[in-house]
């Protein structure tokens, strides 16, 4: 959209639907994030109880290997060893310049590395007071190169430049109109606008970049609009927010508005990586013949979700260790081409 052109009065939201999935056990461990690569592949961020590591795969699921944080080389191919004392990495995100930074709630620092996992940046201190930190959680870069964390324990987000140097921070812990209880996920749109799931107020917020409130949603709950504890929040350019409600096991879509459009629940068939893996281990295709295939195919536990440039939304499927990848189909309406809001709409037909 160009600077002259108006914003669209509305949207033809055609579908939504399941495209395939990637990773495996073995390959994606408890998949935490997902960065898009730029040869349409993906890394993927995985995080449990040993290795540590961002894994590099294909559009097709093939292994491009990966870069170890903690605890020795992938298992599956060489990858790269980060000369850095990783603790408990808890994030990932593109710095201006393509490198990787990563968050560190273990040790409450920031580190920067290449894609080849040479370390060209590294900061934090432990506290909290302006520029300290205590458990930082998920990070994102504004349009104008600044760094925003969610310093969790401290209750509050901060920011930096990617230095370190401390710029601003907002928040406080409550539960009133932008207080904050254990904030986890951050994203930052392209006018500089800051979302946060709020995890401990099982809400969503949207802050403008003085740390003023402009909008505020959810409560506990499983239904449409209701949160089990939100770890992630990615918004995409037609201004849709997606909430990962970790403890509902599931997706939520919202409108630039806040109001709830549809959910994902998970659709998930095998990947390439595992079906290769399942023909070549009789004990593991045995298990599957007998199982129930429904319940395989939902997500478990969800971390955060990813918007590619190209539309597609990358869920990371921390219980089942894959990622779940989904297809946006929407058409923009300019004012002629859809009618005004209705008092009382009823989707009553159907094409």
């Amino acid at each position: 959209m160009t600077l002259d052109s108006k914003p669209p009065k509305g949207y033809l939201r055609v579908g939504f639907p399941y495209e395939k999935t990637l990773g495996m056990r073995r390959l994606t461990n408890t998949p935490v994030q997902v960065l898009e690569a730029d040869d349409s592949g993906i890394r993927i961020f995985c995080r449990g109880e040993g290795p540590c590591f961002i894994r590099h795969l294909t559009a097709e699921d093939e292994d491009l290997g990966g870069i170890n944080l903690i605890d020795g080389n992938n298992n599956v191919a060489d990858g790269y060893k980060v000369d850095a004392d990783f603790v408990w990495p808890s994030a990932v995100a593109y710095d201006p310049r393509g490198n990787i930074s990563i968050s560190d709630e273990g040790n409450n620092t920031i580190t920067t590395i290449t894609l080849k996992g040479e370390v060209v940046g590294r900061w934090g201190v432990s506290g909290k007071g302006y520029g300290e930190l205590n458990r930082p959680g998920s990070i994102a870069y504004g349009p104008e190169g600044l760094l925003y964390v969610s310093d969790t324990y401290n209750h509050r987000v901060q920011v930096f430049e990617n230095d370190g140097k401390f710029v601003s921070s907002f928040g406080q812990f409550g539960d009133g109109n932008a207080d904050l209880n254990n904030p986890w996920g951050i994203n930052v749109d392209e006018h500089g606008y800051i979302y946060v799931s709020d995890w401990g107020n099982n809400r969503l917020q949207k802050f403008d970049s003085e740390g003023n409130l402009i909008l505020s949603f959810g409560r506990l709950g499983d239904g449409d609009g209701e949160f089990n504890h939100p770890s992630g929040v990615t918004v995409d350019s037609d201004g849709d927010i997606y909430v990962t409600d970790w403890g509902n096991h599931r997706v939520q879509l919202f409108n630039a508005a806040g109001k709830f459009v549809e959910e994902f629940r998970g659709d998930s068939i095998l990947s390439k990586q595992a079906k290769n893996y399942m023909i070549t281990n009789v004990v593991a295709m045995r298990l599957r013949e007998m199982a129930p295939i429904e319940p395989q195919k939902r997500l478990r536990w969800p971390t955060t979700t990813t918007m590619g440039s190209d539309g597609r939304l990358y869920i990371a499927d921390y219980g089942s260790h894959r990622v779940q990848v989904y297809k946006k189909d929407i058409v923009a309406l300019s004012e002629n081409e859809i009618g005004d809001l209705m008092r009382s709409p009823t989707l009553y037909t159907q094409f």
